[in-house]
């Protein structure tokens, strides 16, 4: 799982930085998933020490739960994309895969949770 949030972090700070060089630095909201990638990939440092493992990823899934919780209002813009009327589409396009990466990682992560304490209980 560390790893994983690692890879995360690194592309969420990715592409909050291109979106901040394609929006020519107008918007300093393009740095949103910027942010979200930095606070998650301070959360895998976290749990890179063994002692902090379990509070390091429970604070990188809170974090992409609030990145996904954030982007929801752009995501329910994406029909407005598809129409073309859209008034600002770059931040439809980051927010969506903001909001995607956010829930796939929340998915694997309760995945692995659930696993691992059917794991401990079986043992």
């Amino acid at each position: 799982m560390t790893r994983l949030t690692t890879i995360l972090g690194a592309a969420l700070v990715a592409i909050g930085v291109v979106a901040f060089v394609v929006a020519a630095g107008s918007s300093v909201t393009a740095l949103i998933p910027a942010f979200v990638g930095g606070l998650i990939l301070i959360c895998a440092a976290v749990a890179s020490r063994p002692t902090s493992h379990r509070f390091g990823i429970h604070a990188a899934l809170v974090v992409a739960l609030l990145g996904a919780l954030g982007s929801v209002m752009n995501v329910a813009k994406i029909g407005q994309l598809v129409a073309g009327t859209a008034e600002r589409p770059a931040a439809i396009i980051t927010s969506v895969i903001l909001f995607v990466l956010c829930v796939a990682y929340l998915v694997v992560g309760i995945r692995s949770f659930v696993v691992t304490r059917k794991a401990r209980a079986a043992a």
